[in-house]
């Protein structure tokens, strides 16, 4: 049985793409086609104009690297290194690799964009999970590419740093990035412009959201729902 099948789909940029469905339904294989992670068996796929499946693996890696960025759910820090450190790792794959300096640089660059600017010699540990995804976003970004694929980016947060986090999804989809997110929370898939449903390997329904959520507003909505502490 294939786990993908008679899929046609096509993602222009500048899209904030939702795939949802059931353990076993073919999103995350999905996404790992769309991440170059798997080749698929039959069919085509084209990154860019460009036939996947006819690129040598030197070139795959080369585009997975460099025009693809990826979020996951369990973070996959660095537990010994500072935010800083776990930004720019990405950065030590590449060729021509870039300085040292230029490798901190983009790495600030990233983490303020992402609001860490004052958590930069943190570790993972003195951080909440939310910064913690953070840290992983930034890390996604800062090979500045063409796409960013997120796995249940919201999968281990509560509600309110669920929020924030697609609060800067949304902030940075507005400024031009292309964002596919696996999701089970039909509540997340909300926020996104697009929604495909995956059952049995097939895409079953491809619904355009012309008025997403807005994540701010539900924070806010949030904070007047929630009375203040008093001690």
């Amino acid at each position: 049985m294939h786990a993908v099948r008679s899929v046609n789909l096509s993602i222009s940029p500048g899209e904030f793409v939702a795939i949802m469905g059931s353990s076993g339904s073919g999103k995350s294989t999905l996404m790992n086609i769309i991440g170059c992670l798997d080749t698929p068996s039959d069919g085509r796929y084209e990154f860019n104009g460009a036939d996947v499946r006819a690129l040598p693996p030197r070139a795959v890696a080369r585009l997975r690297n460099q025009q693809l960025g990826f979020v996951f759910q369990s973070f996959n820090l660095l537990a010994r290194t500072t935010a800083v450190e776990n930004a720019e790792l990405p950065l030590l794959y590449t060729s021509p690799r870039p300085s040292s300096r230029e490798r901190k640089d983009r790495a600030v660059e990233a983490l303020t964009r992402v609001g860490l600017g004052s958590r930069l010699d943190h570790h993972p540990s003195q951080l909440s999970g939310g910064q913690q995804q953070r840290i992983a976003i930034a890390r996604a970004l800062i090979g500045r590419p063409r796409l960013v694929l997120a796995d249940e980016p919201t999968g281990n947060l509560d509600t309110r740093t669920s929020l924030e986090i697609m609060a800067l999804f949304q902030e940075l989809n507005t400024a031009g990035m292309t964002i596919v997110m696996v999701t089970h929370e039909p509540d997340i898939a909300a926020f996104c412009g697009r929604v495909l449903v995956m059952r049995d390997g097939k895409l079953i329904r491809d619904t355009i959201n012309v008025a997403p959520a807005s994540a701010l507003a539900a924070l806010r909505k949030l904070d007047e729902e929630t009375p203040e502490e008093t001690i």
